[in-house]
């Protein structure tokens, strides 16, 4: 799917990951499921472009439904997987830390679960090796990513800001639509670590000139940062009410 010239969703709303186009190739943010590579490859085959072209993954967070199809391009091709160096280890299959218990509805869950299950979920391979990143490197990729620590959903979390396409990729860090819930608008995510730590690394962001502020789950906010960490603090006020 397309949301910009240079920029291609893979997945849904439910979950996604985003596609970096260049000349001198792209860069794959998140992978998702392992299901998902079927539709990496029906993207590219769309565009016309091999997966080679492919020269870097970057990972927002190590969970189980980010790193999807990571360790199958990188044992496959040799493309390198960048990572908070913090979520290393649970990218490398780590257990991570329970966390409180959400709110949740039937219909949403069914829907979450179905669709990861579908996405094959449970086949997701750990990473044998990654490359850690830290707050603000540029790494060589196309689109020239740069990494902005975002705490708080997981230890290693972070943005990965593409001015080449003007956008920052946010993860786990918040969502547009809760996977548990169904209720859509910028809001805190589920499965969050440390709620606290990610309310507050979202201040990361206010200076950063995008047009999208994409997340891992829910449709990309087409807007300013301060407009979606406004309705973000609106939605964090009502739920604490």
């Amino acid at each position: 799917m397309e949301l910009a010239p240079q920029l291609r969703r893979i997945g849904n709303d439910i979950i996604a990951a985003h596609l970096i186009l260049g000349d001198e190739g792209m860069t794959l943010v998140d992978t998702g499921l392992p299901g998902h590579y079927r539709d990496l490859m029906r993207e590219l085959n769309d565009l016309g472009r091999p997966v080679s072209d492919i020269k870097g993954i970057v990972l927002t967070h190590g969970d189980s439904d980010h790193i999807g199809f990571a360790q199958r391009l990188r044992s496959e091709l040799g493309i390198p997987v960048y990572i908070g160096a913090e979520d290393a280890a649970r990218a490398k299959g780590a257990k991570p830390p329970a966390t409180p218990k959400d709110p949740r509805r039937i219909g949403p869950v069914v829907r979450f679960f179905a669709y990861a299950i579908a996405k094959g979920g449970f086949r997701t391979r750990p990473l044998q090796e990654v490359t850690p990143v830290q707050d603000g490197d540029v790494l060589p990729l196309p689109g020239s990513p740069r990494i902005v620590a975002m705490p708080g959903h997981s230890p290693g979390s972070v943005a990965v800001h593409v001015p080449a396409v003007r956008a920052v990729f946010v993860g786990d860090e918040l969502t547009t639509r809760h996977v548990l819930t169904g209720v859509e608008g910028p809001q805190p995510a589920p499965f969050t670590d440390d709620q606290a730590g990610s309310s507050a690394s979202l201040d990361r962001l206010a200076d950063l000139d995008v047009d999208w502020v994409i997340p891992g789950h829910g449709a990309p906010w087409h807007g300013s940062t301060s407009s979606l960490i406004a309705a973000y603090r609106s939605a964090e006020g009502r739920s604490a009410d």
